[in-house]
């Protein structure tokens, strides 16, 4: 859950800097298929991703627990990481000032 949560936060970044907010039922969702229209169809892939892994986590917050593996959790992990990586990068490069040298 950590992780997810880490890959909203990071996801949320390009959208705030591009002048949109997401609120609400549903804000999680609507940062992910917002995603690619801020930042290109190169990500995608990775916001459906992270978009699925939603659906877990909303089972697992509200329903029941114990219904990611150790497997997907270590997965989603590597994808969020890799997901900083690329926000860190655009911010470099659009918006520099956010990013410590």
């Amino acid at each position: 859950m950590t992780a997810y949560e880490a890959a909203v936060a990071l996801a949320t970044i390009p959208l705030h800097c591009a002048g949109f907010r997401t609120d609400g039922i549903g804000d999680h969702q609507t940062t992910f298929m917002a995603l690619p229209l801020v930042m290109g169809a190169e990500v995608s892939e990775l916001a459906g991703y992270f978009d699925s892994c939603q659906t877990k986590r909303n089972i697992s917050s509200y329903d029941r627990s114990g219904q990611i593996s150790g497997t997907e959790a270590k997965e989603l992990l590597k994808e969020a990481m890799k997901f900083k990586e690329v926000v860190k990068s655009r911010l470099r490069i659009n918006h520099p000032k956010l990013v410590a040298p």
